[in-house]
C-alpha cells in the first residue's frame, strides 16, 4: 500500500494511506508494528508521530534492506530520543 515512510534513522507508517492488512506485522525484524487497537501501553504516541513524519519525509515504494547496525538498536529502550528529523 506504499504506506511507509523513511526519515534519516526512522521509518513511519502513514496512517491515512495504511489498510490495517497487518502484512507489514510479521515481517518488522524488529517487531515494531502494531494494530492502533494493539498498541502496546505506553506507544500511542507513536501515532501521532507516524502521522506527522509521514507527511514531511520521503514514500518509500519498494523494499529495502534495514540499516547495517539495525541489530544493535533491537530491543534498545527510549530510542524516541534518538529520533532525526
Amino acid at each position: 500500500m506504499d504506506a511507509f515512510f523513511e526519515g534519516p534513522n526512522f521509518l513511519v507508517i502513514d496512517p491515512d494511506i495504511c489498510i490495517d492488512c497487518a502484512l507489514c506485522e510479521p515481517e518488522c525484524p524488529a517487531k515494531a508494528i502494531f494494530q492502533d487497537d494493539k498498541l502496546p501501553a505506553g506507544q500511542e504516541a507513536f501515532n501521532e508521530l507516524n502521522a506527522e513524519l509521514s507527511k514531511i519525509w520521503p514514500n518509500i515504494i519498494e523494499v529495502i534492506p534495514p540499516p547495517a547496525d539495525a541489530k544493535e538498536w533491537d530491543g534498545v529502550p527510549n530510542k524516541l530520543e534518538y529520533l532525526e528529523t
